[in-house]
């Protein structure tokens, strides 16, 4: 059974001023495996997901969650979702 990873590597690299290409190439993928990852087209094995939240200094489950991610400004902003 393939469960659906929701990820924030595109919210975290328009944040950080990092492309699709520099990242892929920081962390030895295809700039367009970043693409489908990002896009929830490809569920990147444990190694790629590693691999990404090291290059950014965050936690894996800070960028990948089998459960949806809470909107930024809720978690920034300390409001509650129903």
């Amino acid at each position: 059974m393939s469960e659906q990873v929701h990820n924030r590597p595109a919210v975290v690299r328009a944040e950080r001023g990092v492309s699709r290409r520099q990242l892929a190439e920081a962390v030895g993928a295809h700039y367009q495996t970043i693409g489908h990852i990002e896009r929830g087209r490809y569920n990147p094995g444990l190694d790629p997901a590693l691999r990404i939240a090291g290059y950014f200094a965050l936690p894996v489950e800070a960028l990948f969650s089998l459960e949806p991610f809470r909107p930024l400004t809720d978690e920034i902003y300390g409001r509650k979702t129903s």
